[in-house]
């Protein structure tokens, strides 16, 4: 028996043409680039439209040339050349992961075409490095001193992070004509694992109104950041880098940050974590509607997990000798920036505990809400799970009673608590291969692991210890540990589940039993 409509393999036509459509929107991210080149006069426009040019060229040959005999044959067409709109009817759960790796994989590595076209980055690793850690919101950087970068670099620097945190699926279901079963495996496979509510009955609508709501923040944190006396550039780019919780900086070395005043690191500390909130909740927030909001479980596990995260983090930089203004200032923001997973980061106190560098391990590792922009576990898995144990030693002193996990009222499936422990087993297999990698590159062992956590968590750059994070120069880091953080973001940012899912045999062998 045939498969319904496409058997959803690598050489499918449909997987390619979602790729194509999204290749254009990057195409007319560069060409806001060419403009802001135009005006500033940094000289990059030219090299920036030939990127353009390719993008879209290849773009418009996947998304209209691609099975084109094969739509012709089946009287599929009536598309115009320019037609951004996609129809995906046949795609299943276990499907949507094939597109969801490749989508994360390929337009990543086509973004880094305009580092080198532009001569910023002569090196093809540093260019794709720089360009997966922007879609993935990881916020690594090999630029040591990004304030060199021109202009119109550092605004397509933000942009990816932008778009990438919102979701590259996401913008491929908002451009589905039809949506249906295709599009619900492609909203589950960006949110793998999270139970992600949506905001109204009408899957695409629900997701232009997750646009709606990130967007109406960025432009408000800009707005406000400018009011503060920050240039339209930095404020832009850092609205886009902690809406997205990218953490790309238009500074070095904390520079930017630890010059601001205490309205600006106020302001990067609130709209941090606004920005690590499930969106469903962040979307109340905007909209004003707080009756009840207290009541999510794992908003309340969020504002009492930082709270007394930023009281440990205080006291033992106090304890250490350090300044209690010092102390309280950089707690308030390190934690923020730790948490969401943004990785802004200010310069270290002198005397840093080790207390404070296990504790923002601990932080990176658990990540923001679960639907948010924010990376790491999550905050809902980590909460199923001390549930889970709780009620394991329960059982043990009465064997009679029954308990079931719950969060917010709802009993929470056997079959989703063993899918959230078989999460916890992956991220922690990938930390751990991706630091013995490292460690064969010449990192130690303590480095190794923080970084391989750090960008499997899309956190980047925040300091974990002492000697990591603001000082740490990724340019310096042999090619092979770059390619490996590489893979760890993307592995991070799509949720594990679909990078293990299309490597695993028994993902062809369904699809073979399909057809």
């Amino acid at each position: 028996m045939h498969s319904r409509i496409h058997t959803f393999q690598l050489f499918n036509p449909w997987l390619w043409r979602v790729v194509g459509a999204l290749m254009l929107y990057l195409a007319g991210a560069l060409l806001v680039a060419v403009g802001v080149s135009l005006y500033y006069g940094d000289g990059m426009q030219f090299a920036l439209l030939f990127s353009a040019a390719v993008v879209l060229m290849a773009g418009l040959f996947l998304r209209n040339m691609v099975g084109w005999r094969r739509r012709k044959a089946a009287g599929v067409g009536g598309e115009g050349l320019f037609d951004f709109q996609l129809s995906l009817s046949g795609i299943e759960g276990v499907e949507s992961y094939w597109l969801t790796v490749c989508v994360w994989t390929v337009l990543p590595v086509v973004g880094a075409l305009p580092y080198l076209f532009t001569g910023v980055s002569t090196s093809v690793t540093d260019a794709v490095f720089e360009s997966v850690s922007g879609f993935t919101t990881t916020g690594s950087t090999t630029f040591a001193r990004p304030e060199c970068l021109p202009v119109s670099m550092l605004v397509y620097r933000a942009m990816t992070q932008w778009v990438g945190g919102l979701g590259l699926l996401l913008l491929a279901v908002a451009l589905l004509r039809r949506v249906g079963m295709g599009a619900g495996s492609l909203y589950e496979a960006e949110f793998s694992g999270t139970q992600q509510r949506r905001l109204h009955p009408r899957l695409a609508r629900s997701v232009r109104r997750m646009w709606m709501a990130y967007g109406l923040m960025t432009v408000l944190m800009a707005v406000v950041l400018w009011v503060q006396g920050v240039g339209v550039v930095d404020a832009v780019c850092t609205a886009c880098s902690t809406v997205s919780t990218g953490g790309f900086m238009t500074h070095g070395v904390g520079s930017e940050l630890a010059a601001g005043s205490s309205g600006v690191m106020a302001t990067l500390t609130l709209f941090m974590l606004l920005s690590g909130m499930n969106v469903a909740v962040l979307y109340r927030v905007l909209t004003l509607r707080w009756r009840g909001l207290w009541r999510e479980g794992e908003l309340r596990m969020y504002v009492l997990l930082y709270v007394l995260a930023v009281a440990v983090c205080t006291a033992a930089l106090v304890v250490a000798g350090n300044g209690w203004e010092e102390s309280v200032r950089y707690g308030v923001f390190h934690i923020a920036a730790t948490m969401s997973t943004c990785g802004f980061y200010t310069p270290a106190p002198q005397r840093w505990p080790v207390v404070v560098g296990v504790l923002t391990f601990a932080l990176l590792v658990t990540g923001a809400m679960s639907g948010s922009t924010g990376g790491g576990m999550k905050l809902r898995r980590v909460m199923i799970i001390m549930k889970y144990i709780a009620n394991y030693f329960t059982r043990m002193l009465h064997p009679n009673v029954v308990f079931r996990v719950k969060v917010n009222g709802q009993v929470v499936e056997n079959d989703y608590i063993n899918k959230v422990f078989a999460f916890v087993f992956l991220y922690i297999v990938f930390i751990v291969a991706g630091g013995f990698v490292l460690t064969l590159c010449g990192c130690s062992i303590p480095d190794a692991v923080c970084l391989a956590a750090a960008n499997v968590s899309n956190l980047g750059p925040s300091p974990l210890i002492n000697e990591l994070g603001g000082s740490l120069d990724y340019a310096l880091l042999p090619d092979v540990a770059k390619w490996v953080l590489a893979l760890l973001m993307i592995a991070g940012r799509v949720e594990l589940f679909a990078l293990v899912a299309v490597l695993s045999p028994s993902y062809y062998r369904k699809l073979r039993i399909k057809n």
